[in-house]
């Protein structure tokens, strides 16, 4: 679909749903190999129930009920993303959404963040081209408190703001872009395309995070200037969702929004779609690539605009399946790149679409870029297949359901379309929009919008490889911020008191929990099939929908030493085809019972998974079944999937954050250890693998008698046991040998280790220890004694870190779990490069405090929270699923959830001071830091960490 919410960043880095998209969030289901399908479209059936009305002051108010999960979720979409920014100001709606999370005038400072984290409830907030949207989710009796808390900064926000939360919040910003923009492969491309597509001053003409520059300009006067314009009850959608009593939300609504007085509602855009008079061919050389990537834009048109749909389809249809063109040609045919991705996306004003291509190592982008033109012409010459454009139309069922299967997704895309249709229940009009694409469509749009036209397009190639770049490509002038030492503005110590807003109620309390919450834990049945197979399912009848995996134990422990990433390329290979159907027809199987199935692979387990409509899984199980005891093994398929595996291995090499995590691993664990490594291989273990490796540990090691299953849904344990009959009857249980657990580990060399990274803008920072046992009992007390150290955004690191220092976006801390190695402690951030030193000497003082620091109502918070954020984290068929494997992984009772509360709550002060002493030692803390040694390793020697050990990224 061609309505989109993409956002800049999540202010906040809580565990909620990222909204990155070109589609409606009903439409986001998990990208997988297939595609589903059904010769009957759902769109009649679907019908979301809501009900929209208007308060006095203007403010919409759209309410859908759903009891199925005890909690709530709110959203407020205002209308107003970077297309409404100044020249000079690039940035400022994105930087303001940042801000509105600091304060205001009843809530008091970084109160907002507390309150919603003491009930376990997820919170953020995201900004794209054209809105912002702030939300959070929460058990239902924190309703009230909520919608107190949003209203307070919808209508007594600007007061609080001050110029030191102006110009602390600047350096969060600042720390964002670096993290997401300048310290990450290919970050700038967005930013090169957007400045070239459209002219001067053009609303798209920058990106959403904008000007670094622009951002130190920005003044109080501005803040308050976008406030009173843009963050009034007309120019926004308050979305309710959840369990709730309609009456008492209405009343509840009016008592918190409905004074908020009434501004002028700000003009629509008109439509400015982007006009090229001749193509546009940049080039640069990226810090951060190790591979080169082409990327190809052609202007075209706004949302909701009728060849928008068409142009949708023409992406699926150019770069999506086996049997795409872009498959065929620049894959197969000229093996230039693993793959190939093209698509439309359509925004309120404007609209584009884009061709990339992130090649192989020392690829020349000119072959590239004749790839795609002979992929397009075989597109033109072949035409429509209409058996592809059924297939694509007809999977939105599965992605439908599978889009609406939470309460903030419900929420988000009634807020989206009743913002920018008019109409929240416009998904259906949206549908059928894109039913009604004829195959005549897809051509027309292909001649009027590409076929021909001009684009832009950019070449980002590695340092000292720019000879790879399109011939003829001008270098792309792109601003690069250097961070020096002392630049941060000072303004001050914070002010403490501002005047206060008249109110007819009475603001000043937040509001009390009813303290009747109670979370039943989801029924889980089990059994074992004959063949040794263990067995677990869950039935949730909400949506037609079934959500199943098959967890085969082993993984890459069972991969030999020189060749680790064997089982990386077996969990590709099983979905390249089978023994009676290639991979073209495997995946047009999958796609005619509307289902989707991916096969991963992990340290520890190969896991196969699927997602369909619950009518078609007896058929869809037997499809696994091929997949899993009849592999194709073809040799053509194995060197593709092979180079992609290399290819990627290659790409990671250059991200900051990847280096730190593999070389963190190695110290800690020892460089022998096969958890030293990361389960795709290395460059060197990953060349010597052969097909005959791969089917060698096929054998070996796949058997049911090391193998779970595990299902959630629409679906009865009868119905899904008698789906299994084959699979039990065909799948003959043989002896696999496990490793044996690892129990004890070297201790590593030294304190403190650094990777060069050189002009890196940010230093990742990894710091920790082995901590965790095998099998340990603690593990869920050790989540209680964590949360106020690092488990979200009122954690005690995040607070101190980003809040009161501004060194990072955020910083955050877990207990990890393995089933044969013991976890690891880790706390772990991104900041500027010039507070390094400073930002370690935080950390450690942190971790040496924090057990004294460490208060009873510390633990009473924590405990509260983790109950809640329980009840909370079960409402999806994957997070049911991925109980369910957590219990087979672990060998867990089925009412472990219930066990893992009472842990909890049975936990005393004196218990929880013990254990941090146990769990969090500051003297066994391991540092490992990635960033720019010339300017950053010299001032580490001071830390009384002992003298740095130079680590090299390989």
């Amino acid at each position: 679909m061609n309505k989109k919410l993409k956002t800049a960043c999540l202010s906040v880095l809580m565990g909620g749903m990222v909204m990155s998209a070109s589609q409606p969030v009903w439409a986001q289901a998990k990208k997988a190999t297939a595609k589903p399908a059904a010769k009957t479209s759902a769109t009649p059936q679907f019908d979301l129930k809501f009900e929209k009305y208007k308060l006095p002051n203007g403010l919409d108010v759209v309410l859908h009920q759903d009891k199925s999960d005890p909690k709530v979720a709110v959203a407020i979409m205002y209308h107003v993303g970077s297309n409404r920014e100044k020249a000079g100001r690039t940035g400022f709606a994105h930087f303001f959404e940042h801000m509105l999370f600091q304060n205001s005038e009843n809530v008091g400072k970084g109160n907002f963040i507390k309150a919603i984290n003491q009930v376990g409830g997820n919170f953020n907030g995201g900004t794209f081209e054209d809105g912002t949207v702030y939300y959070e989710v929460v058990p239902k009796d924190a309703l009230e408190r909520v919608l107190w808390l949003e209203s307070d900064r919808m209508g007594f926000f600007i007061n609080t703001v001050s110029e030191w939360g102006l110009e602390n919040e600047k350096q969060v910003v600042k720390n964002e872009k670096r993290q997401r923009v300048d310290n990450q492969p290919y970050g700038h491309t967005d930013y090169v395309i957007l400045k070239n597509l459209y002219p001067a001053g053009h609303p798209y003409s920058w990106d959403v995070i904008g000007s670094l520059e622009d951002l130190q300009n920005a003044t109080l006067a501005d803040v308050k200037e976008f406030y009173d314009q843009w963050y009034g009850v007309s120019n926004a959608t308050l979305v309710l969702t959840g369990d709730f009593e309609t009456p008492e939300a209405k009343k509840l609504i009016e008592k918190y929004f409905g004074e908020l007085a009434t501004k002028p509602e700000p003009k629509p855009l008109p439509a400015m779609p982007a006009k090229l008079t001749a193509t546009k061919s940049l080039f640069h050389v990226d810090n951060f690539a190790n591979l080169p990537e082409l990327t190809m834009v052609f202007p075209t048109v706004e949302q909701y605009h009728k060849d928008a749909y068409a142009l949708d389809m023409l992406g699926s249809l150019l770069s999506d399946g086996k049997n795409s063109p872009f498959e065929r040609v620049i894959v197969e045919e000229r093996k230039l790149a693993p793959g190939a991705r093209a698509g439309n996306r359509s925004s309120e004003i404007a609209g584009t679409f884009r061709i990339s291509v992130r090649a192989f190592d020392k690829k020349d982008l000119d072959d590239v870029h004749t790839a795609v033109m002979a992929a397009l012409d075989k597109f033109e010459k072949e035409g429509v297949n209409q058996k592809e454009l059924e297939r694509l139309k007809i999977k939105q069922e599965t992605a439908l359901y599978n889009g609406i299967s939470s309460l903030l997704n419900k929420a988000f895309q009634l807020a989206q379309y009743n913002e920018f249709a008019g109409d929240p229940g416009f998904a259906k009009k949206d549908i059928a929009m894109t039913q009604a694409v004829t195959a005549q469509d897809i051509m027309n749009v292909y001649r009027k919008y590409i076929k021909g036209k001009p684009y832009v397009m950019t070449s980002f190639v590695p340092k000292g490889q720019e000879e790879l770049a399109v011939k003829g490509a001008v270098k792309a002038d792109v601003v690069e911020e250097k961070v020096v030492a002392g630049a941060e503005k000072n303004t001050g110590q914070e002010p403490t008191s501002f005047p206060k807003t008249a109110s007819k109620i009475d603001r000043s309390k937040m509001p009390e929990l009813s303290n009747n919450f109670s979370f039943k834990a989801p029924a889980i049945w089990s059994n074992q099939l004959k063949n040794g197979m263990k067995v677990y399912g869950i039935e949730q009848n909400e949506l037609p929908l079934v959500q199943f995996s098959i967890q085969i134990k082993g993984g890459m422990q069972l991969d030999a030493p020189q060749k680790i990433g064997t089982a990386s390329l077996v969990d590709a290979m099983l979905m390249e085809g089978t023994k009676n159907k290639t991979p073209q027809q495997l995946e047009e199987a999958i796609g005619q019972l509307g289902a989707f199935i991916n096969v991963n692979s992990s340290s520890e387990d190969i896991t196969i998974s699927g997602n369909t409509l619950s009518r078609n899984f007896p058929q869809v199980l037997k499809l696994v079944e091929e997949i899993l005891l009849e592999p194709r093994w073809d040799e053509a398929e194995f060197a593709k999937v092979k180079q992609a595996a290399l290819t990627r291995i290659k790409q990671n090499m250059a991200n900051p954050n990847a280096i730190g995590s593999l070389a963190f691993n190695k110290v800690l664990y020892g460089q022998d250890s096969r958890f030293a490594y990361p389960t795709s291989g290395t460059l060197e273990t990953v060349q010597g693998i052969t097909l005959q490796d791969l089917k060698e540990y096929y054998q070996k090691n796949f058997s049911p008698s090391v193998a779970s299953f595990q299902i959630a849904g629409n679906i009865k344990q009868a119905d899904a046991t008698k789906a299994l009959a084959s699979l039990e009857q065909k799948w003959a249980a043989k002896p696999v040998t496990l490793p044996t657990a690892v129990t004890a580990t070297a201790k590593p060399a030294a304190r403190l280790y650094f990777i060069d990274q050189p002009d890196a803008k940010q230093s990742v920072i990894y710091a920790g220890y082995l901590a965790v046992p095998v099998g340990t009992q603690e593990y869920p007390v050790m989540q209680a004694i964590n949360h106020k150290l690092g488990a979200g955004s009122a954690s005690t690191l995040f607070n101190v870190l980003r809040l009161q220092k501004g060194y990072t976006y955020g910083a955050f801390s877990a207990f990890s779990r393995r089933p044969t190695a013991p976890g690891t402690f880790v706390a772990s951030s991104s900041v500027r490069t010039n507070v390094t030193k400073e930002s370690l000497q935080t950390i450690d003082e942190i971790l040496k405090t924090y057990g004294s620091s460490y208060t009873e109502q510390d633990l009473a918070t924590s405990k509260g929270a983790l109950l809640r954020q329980t009840a909370l984290g079960y409402e999806t068929l994957g997070s049911l699923v991925g109980l369910l494997e957590t219990i087979s992984t672990y060998n867990l009772p089925t009412d472990y959830l219930k066990r893992e509360e009472q842990a909890i709550q049975n936990l005393n002060y004196a218990q929880a001071k013990s254990m941090i002493g146990n769990y969090i030692d500051p003297n066994k803390v391991v540092y490992v830091v990635v960033g720019d040694a010339k300017t950053q390793l010299e001032g580490l020697k001071s830390l009384g960490l002992g003298e740095p050990v130079v680590l090299q990224n390989k």
